[in-house]
């Protein structure tokens, strides 16, 4: 008998025993944290957006590449990237944006929806630790102009529980397209 390649497959083992199950109170503080932080960003609250960063992040944006489905393993490209950030470079974005007047690409600043999906959650080594992977559909206008950018996304976050709530410890975005349709990325992701 063939398998059916319509009908879904199960989850790897490996992958079937570290994921938090849909419904859990683990994975709905998950996607809370998700839905918080992408309204946070959409309404311009970065600076209660860093009280959900852990001062030991790592937020990185690698290059896409276009291979062949053989070569699909080196279609991501980690030695260079659009954004390499830990806390202090951050900070400095969240600073530039919203103290000074010498961010020019966001001001006025652009208008975002951040539309996660896709939420799986997975247990680490670590007991206080999560991975979280999540999808990104990101809208961006600015000015008056009538057509908008859209940024989809793959995202691999680690999610760390503190005494003082959950932070964001690691992420790294996985853009989907190999060529920005968007002028800049003075956003976050």
């Amino acid at each position: 008998m063939e398998n059916n390649p319509l009908e879904p497959r199960p989850l790897p083992p490996s992958l079937r025993a570290n994921r938090v199950a849909i419904g859990s109170p683990l994975y709905n503080d998950m996607v809370e944290f998700m839905y918080d932080e992408a309204e946070m960003f959409d309404t311009l609250r970065l600076r209660d957006w860093i009280e959900m960063v852990a001062k030991d992040i790592e937020y990185t944006v690698p290059l896409r590449h276009t291979r062949a489905t053989r070569d699909q393993d080196k279609s991501i490209v980690r030695t260079v990237q659009h954004m390499y950030d830990d806390y202090r470079s951050i900070m400095l974005r969240v600073m530039r944006v919203m103290d000074t007047r010498s961010a020019w690409g966001e001001d006025p600043p652009s208008r975002t929806k951040h539309m996660v999906s896709n939420i799986r959650v997975y247990r680490t080594d670590r007991e206080d630790e999560f991975k979280v992977h999540s999808y990104l559909l990101l809208t961006r206008n600015r000015f008056d102009n009538d057509k908008f950018d859209l940024i989809p996304c793959e995202r691999h976050d680690v999610i760390r529980r503190t005494e003082s709530g959950y932070q964001l410890a690691r992420r790294e975005v996985i853009i989907d397209q190999a060529v920005l349709g968007t002028p800049n990325l003075g956003i976050f992701l």
